[in-house]
């Protein structure tokens, strides 16, 4: 389990940068930016789900 710290830290870290992209991509009315931090979002959680697979697989 303490493998997955990194892990779990990292995917906060996109997420909250993915979100303040999202925002600030609203603010300035910039559909790509908003685009770019819904797939920062999105891939941060895609790359816990398959760390967290990967770690129980292996036991």
């Amino acid at each position: 389990m303490k493998q997955l710290i990194p892990v779990i830290a990292g995917t906060a870290l996109l997420a909250a940068l993915g979100v303040t992209t999202v925002v600030l991509g609203g603010a300035d009315d910039s559909p790509g930016l908003q685009l770019i931090g819904v797939l920062l979002v999105v891939g941060a959680i895609v790359l816990a789900v398959r760390s967290v697979r990967n770690a129980r697989r292996a036991g």
